[in-house]
């Protein structure tokens, strides 16, 4: 059993004997996971989003040479495995601090400060995974998770992951670098809104994999009573391009798109204090999950 993975037992086991009282002062996340719907109505908004040349940008050019990332994967059979190949790449770079925030939040800041000896937050992962696989020439995007208390609790309420657009499934994939784990239902990956109705309604069967095969039980389960209740309200940017010299394009003056269940209020503060107001809400899962454009 792998380091990170013996790690998240024991945070599970940390967490749930003192999560009752923490929850009773609204300092900590409800670990409930509620039925949530979201339209599939056709999108009409004609949101788009932006991604990065992956194979000519400079910058991607940089990280793909200085860190090898070509080599590391330029003789795998297949995109999955690519995909899972950069997930645990990026998830062993190193322990994660909940405290640490890098000078600038951006793949080659983060790994030249950690190899002066830093570590760094889930959004770092996040960071990293994404800039990684699009430097490959994978689509891939920073996806940040709200609990459904994100607006009444004081701690916990979010936690960042990367999704990647596979040409192999034609879907977008949830990858969690932090914790090294994709997750996996009949052979299928999921988004992240497929895997937050699996827990509810297919619990028993998801599997969780990465480069090394499935992941054992044990920590299956750990994992999944950890991040269902962060799979609730779902954002990301709509400017995912790595380049520093483009104005960063907007709608109507937000960085970002929302997706909020269907009956579901819009959140407007996180963790008590801190204001939302960067992005427009959807309820709209084709909006949200739209195929990236070259």
């Amino acid at each position: 059993m792998s380091m990170k993975n013996i790690a998240l037992i024991l945070c599970c086991l940390l967490l749930s004997s003192c999560s009752s009282f923490f929850r009773a002062i609204n300092y900590s996340p409800s670990k409930k996971v509620k039925e949530i719907a979201f339209s599939d109505e056709e999108s009409t908004k004609g949101y788009q989003f932006y991604y990065s040349d992956t194979l000519d940008n400079e910058y991607l050019r940089e990280l793909r040479q200085n860190y090898g990332l070509d080599t590391l994967t330029s003789t795998l059979p297949s995109e999955i495995e690519k995909i899972k190949t950069i997930l645990h790449w990026s998830s062993s770079q190193w322990e994660h601090n909940g405290s640490n925030t890098p000078s600038k939040s951006d793949a080659l800041t983060i790994l030249k400060e950690v190899e002066a000896g830093k570590q760094f937050r889930c959004v770092e992962y996040g960071i990293l995974a994404a800039a990684s696989l699009n430097s490959i020439g994978i689509r891939a995007r920073v996806l940040s998770l709200k609990t459904r208390d994100v607006e009444k609790i004081k701690y916990g309420a979010g936690h960042v992951v990367t999704e990647v657009y596979s040409n192999e499934y034609f879907k977008w994939i949830f990858i969690d670098p932090q914790f090294d784990v994709l997750p996996v239902l009949k052979g299928v990956p999921l988004n992240a809104v497929e895997f937050q109705k699996a827990i509810l309604t297919e619990k028993q069967n998801i599997e969780l994999h990465n480069s090394k095969g499935k992941v054992e039980q044990e920590s299956v389960d750990g994992y999944i009573n950890w991040i269902g209740k962060y799979l609730y309200f779902f954002d990301v940017g709509f400017d995912q391009r790595i380049d520093f010299s483009v104005n960063r394009k907007r709608y109507d003056g937000n960085t970002g798109l929302m997706l909020v269940p269907l009956g579901v209020d819009n959140p407007s503060i996180f963790q008590r204090k801190y204001k939302i107001d960067y992005c427009i809400y959807t309820n709209s899962i084709n909006e949200f999950y739209a195929n990236p454009i070259d």
